[in-house]
């Protein structure tokens, strides 16, 4: 995904790049929106697009094979084409096969949910979910899965850890975080969040997308040194509290540098 600034300046440049960048966010839209496919209204609305004009670009998508609409529902889902290019692209891209291992360990060793998340432009997304032997579940976050980075824990730990002028950056790009995810997204709450995070190493998210839901990330360095990606726990309240929270963040950081450590020994 590219970020806001250039997307504004590809759309005003390139001759037919508005409507290739209003038919890319909505198939972000579809596939985010998981299994039960999404309204063509939500749609629209989550794209500011009028109805009209989204639902004329997901019929032409769909022509193309790279979304399909739900007859009994009217949801649009993922088409066949979105799975045979997404399967090409995970040979340079997908580092799942790589990490499911160790989210499965995170998970076991935990007993909470555990996911890997893939820095795309000013988003996380979740790519792979394994769930622990605790039967009580957080649910905010599954496979397609995409937050604001500072919103879960995944995107505030990467965010922590990139070069502070790229942090100052998001922030003078993104002022609507606090409107839409509450005050605790303001530039100055989340710039004390990302100084708790570097000093502890891992972000803690305390029930601020769901109340009760609370979250830990840790973020996966490239060879280099950049924060690509996070492994995060999420469960309920209870369970993070005292010295378990400490223990959590822990086990969080030690899978996090194994597979900081396997990524750059294999690219």
């Amino acid at each position: 995904m590219v970020d806001k600034e250039t997307r504004t300046v590809s759309e005003a440049s390139v001759p037919g790049a508005q409507a290739i960048a209003r038919a890319a966010r909505l198939l972000r839209l579809v596939t985010a929106a998981g299994a039960a496919g999404g309204a063509v209204g939500d749609l629209a609305r989550d794209a500011d697009l009028t109805r009209p004009t989204a639902h004329r670009l997901l019929s032409a998508l769909r022509a193309e094979g790279l979304v399909d609409r739900d007859d009994a529902t009217g949801h649009w889902l993922p088409g066949p084409e979105l799975y045979l290019m997404g399967s090409v692209a995970a040979s340079r891209f997908d580092i799942t096969s790589t990490a499911r291992d160790i989210v499965r360990s995170l998970a076991v060793r935990t007993e909470e949910s555990a996911f890997l998340s893939v820095r795309r432009g000013d988003e996380t997304v979740c790519l792979v979910r394994e769930d622990g032997s605790f039967p009580i579940r957080s649910f905010v976050l599954s496979e397609g899965v995409r937050f604001p980075l500072g919103v879960a824990s995944a995107g505030l730990a990467i965010l922590a850890f990139l070069p502070p002028h790229d942090v100052d950056a998001y922030l003078e790009r993104h002022p609507e975080l606090a409107e839409k995810w509450g005050s605790s997204h303001s530039p100055a709450r989340l710039r004390t969040r990302i100084r708790d995070t570097q000093a502890r190493g891992y972000a803690v998210n305390p029930g601020l997308i769901v109340e009760g839901s609370w979250g830990l990330g840790a973020a996966v360095f490239t060879r280099s040194g950049d924060p690509q990606w996070a492994l995060s726990l999420t469960g309920v309240e209870f369970r993070f509290g005292g010295e378990r929270l400490a223990e959590l963040g822990r086990l969080l950081l030690a899978h996090a540098h194994q597979l900081s450590t396997r990524v750059s020994s294999s690219r």
